[in-house]
């Protein structure tokens, strides 16, 4: 069972890593591959891209009823690897768009690796998971930045697409790594023992609000991702896409210090406390940013990097924790579409917010929509702010 979740932590760190390469080079990505230096179409393709994912994955997680998650993602990779090498080869804007979202389709089938670890993890260990998982991303992230950024310096911009395929193909060994060692079954097992869950009125505005307020957490992180390459080329002194993305995966780095430093602090139930906290340094981090100066810059990409990890794995925590285990699956995919209408919403209006006024303007847009992302939270649930001797409710 270790190994199975150890090669399954694989899988996710080579598909982020994979998917990630071109998010803050997508600029320049359009421009050397299509000669199109529109910055609005950076935002529709990065909408398009997330509507894609968010209309797949729930598709693919009612097939995955039906077959085992293993075999699946085999059969969607290859797919995935062949559309990947069909969008090198595409030879104008819209075959290219076509061909790579139907690509996002299949790749979005790689989503389900979430919630099978966490099926497969002892319940006490859940968070800890969560956690892990979410360095995962930010490693991914810096991973994905740095090769991107690498092959737009020395390659061809499309040659991306030739690294995709091959992720695709060590998914795919991965996979029948696993299910030869484990003798993994072709079909699922069938939950006779389910039973349909109840969720109280109160538990449904609880996931309400708590996915309004990710929407908005997400907006805000996400409106300064497209455009941040080009930003830090216009305030400093290096023209190097290597260097750019070294600077971008910079928040990765320090999620790396964020698990250190929460699997050595004492376990708290005071979640929302952490989660102010952690937004107030985010919104710090982010105006820093915007001071276009390169060591203030970096300074707060460092701040803003550490609000970034604490509040993603705290807004998860804080889900679980008034949750139970029969609707983390449901609770979940629900506050994940909050997330990604977050993204779609950032993706088009930063490519309008870009071409019509500085880039800066991004950093300080997206301060002001975490502020209100803080101000409903304290709201929404002020009820959680109570003394210990009230919190017991939200512990358990």
């Amino acid at each position: 069972m270790r190994s199975l979740k150890y090669s399954l932590i694989v899988l996710t760190l080579v598909s982020v890593v994979a998917d990630s390469m071109l998010l803050p080079f997508y600029s320049q990505f359009f421009a050397q591959a299509f000669d199109s230096h529109s910055s609005q179409l950076v935002g529709y393709y990065i909408a398009a891209s997330c509507f894609t994912v968010i209309v797949s994955f729930p598709v693919w997680a009612k097939v995955a009823k039906k077959i085992n998650e293993l075999h699946l993602w085999i059969y969607t990779q290859i797919i995935a690897g062949a559309l990947g090498l069909a969008c090198y080869y595409s030879s104008s804007l819209l075959q290219f768009w076509l061909l790579s979202q139907l690509m996002l389709v299949f790749k979005a089938s790689y989503l389900l690796i979430y919630p099978f670890v966490i099926r497969l993890e002892e319940k006490d260990k859940h968070m800890n998971m969560v956690s892990l998982f979410s360095v995962l991303m930010h490693f991914g992230a810096i991973g994905g930045a740095l090769l991107g950024g690498v092959i737009l310096q020395m390659f061809s911009a499309k040659d991306a697409y030739l690294v995709m395929p091959i992720s695709d193909a060590i998914q795919v060994l991965v996979c029948l790594f696993i299910i030869f060692k484990l003798q993994v079954p072709f079909w699922a097992e069938q939950q006779t023992t389910d039973k349909p869950c109840v969720i109280s009125p109160e538990h449904k505005k609880f996931i309400l609000n708590l996915g309004i307020v990710s929407m908005l957490f997400y907006f805000s992180t996400f409106l300064i991702r497209p455009f941040f390459s080009r930003y830090w080329e216009f305030v400093s002194s290096f023209d190097n896409d290597i260097v750019s993305g070294i600077i971008y995966s910079i928040p990765g780095w320090v999620a790396l210090i964020g698990l250190w430093v929460n699997s050595r602090a004492k376990t708290s139930s005071k979640h929302s406390h952490h989660i102010v906290a952690a937004m107030l340094i985010g919104i710090a981090g982010l105006l820093i940013q915007g001071a276009q100066q390169e060591w203030l810059v970096i300074v707060g990409r460092c701040i803003f990097g550490w609000g970034l990890f604490q509040v993603t794995v705290r807004l998860e925590v804080f889900m679980f924790a008034n949750s139970t285990p029969d609707k983390y699956a449901s609770d979940f995919s629900r506050v994940y579409l909050f997330q990604n209408i977050g993204v779609i919403a950032a993706s088009f209006a930063v490519g309008y917010i870009v071409d019509h006024s500085p880039l800066v303007t991004t950093f300080f847009i997206a301060a002001i929509g975490l502020s209100t992302s803080l101000a409903y939270f304290a709201f929404a649930f002020r009820d959680k702010f109570r003394l210990p001797s009230a919190n017991i409710q939200e512990a358990s």
